[in-house]
């Protein structure tokens, strides 16, 4: 199993190398920082872009406290409260690195609003590890990735490189929804992560659309604002799911529920059919 892993390591390693060598590297667009609002309200200037961070700090304060606090959450494995913890200090610090970047937004305050994001990125992919393949593999690997994130940042600060921290930003987007689904879960209501994982979609579609969105609301407010408020519902909806689950007597993923599911669903159906056909044949007069 060791080998495996080893040899897993080794060639993610290899496929980040070659990814490195023969695409060209992406820097840092100056047009990303010029967001549709700028509007100053009571002296703050964008001033709703800089408000609509503050639900990332209460929902990340509130989930700290929940995970050490009479361990309201019921974390049963060390592993999982050390992740769970990294997580809800990411997701406070974005409240407040996030608020930092859109008071004058530039190259030097986005490192502080990118940092925390990567922070909780990584440390959800160590919690799947921990509750879906391995505790103590899970456990382990909570340091490296938290610090390959941070490593992505410092690359793009000072090499003005992007591809990294999007490679630890695209990742987790795709690797977190085939992984609820795929993989059998050790508690109950894992169907919450997939809606953090839409939301989170639509974060990103609001973030695209931003001078859109803006237009559209007839400059009340912009896709940069809401992507801040929907990107929130992603730990919204995770705390909700720890509040909610218990362990999971049959573990199953849930493609094989569906799957199942699927299956008494085709047999309903044909069982309602043979049965509409047999009371016609009755019904028929002789």
């Amino acid at each position: 199993m060791r080998k495996r892993v080893v040899y897993a390591w080794a060639v993610a390693l290899i496929c980040f190398i070659v990814l490195m060598i023969v695409t060209p590297a992406i820097p840092q667009s100056q047009d990303y920082h010029n967001f549709a609002d700028q509007r100053t309200f009571f002296g703050i200037p964008n001033a709703l872009n800089v408000i609509s961070n503050f639900p990332f700090l209460i929902i990340g304060l509130i989930g700290l406290v929940l995970c050490h606090h009479g361990n309201y959450f019921k974390l049963s494995l060390q592993g999982e409260l050390w992740g769970w913890t990294c997580f809800y200090v990411g997701v406070a610090a974005v409240g407040i690195g996030s608020s930092y970047y859109h008071l004058k937004p530039d190259d030097a305050s986005l490192v502080w609003d990118r940092l925390p994001m990567t922070v909780a990125f990584t440390s959800i992919i160590a919690i799947f590890i921990i509750e879906r393949i391995d505790e103590r593999k899970g456990m382990i690997s909570i340091i490296p990735l938290v610090l390959a994130g941070v490593i992505s940042i410092v690359y793009w600060r000072f090499f003005d490189d992007l591809r990294p921290y999007a490679l630890i930003q695209f990742v987790p987007c795709i690797a977190i929804p085939l992984m609820a689904i795929l993989l059998p879960p050790m508690y109950t209501h894992s169907t919450y992560w997939l809606w953090a994982a839409g939301f989170y979609l639509l974060a990103k579609v609001l973030e695209a659309t931003d001078d859109v969105v803006y237009k559209w609301t007839h400059h009340i407010v912009s896709g940069h604002t809401l992507k801040h408020l929907f990107a929130a519902m992603v730990p919204v909806f995770l705390t909700f799911m720890l509040a909610k689950r218990s362990v999971e007597p049959e573990r199953q993923s849930l493609f094989k529920v569906w799957r199942i599911s699927w299956t008494k669903v085709k047999e309903g159906d044909s069982n309602v059919e043979s049965y509409t056909y047999s009371r016609v044949e009755v019904e028929e007069p002789q």
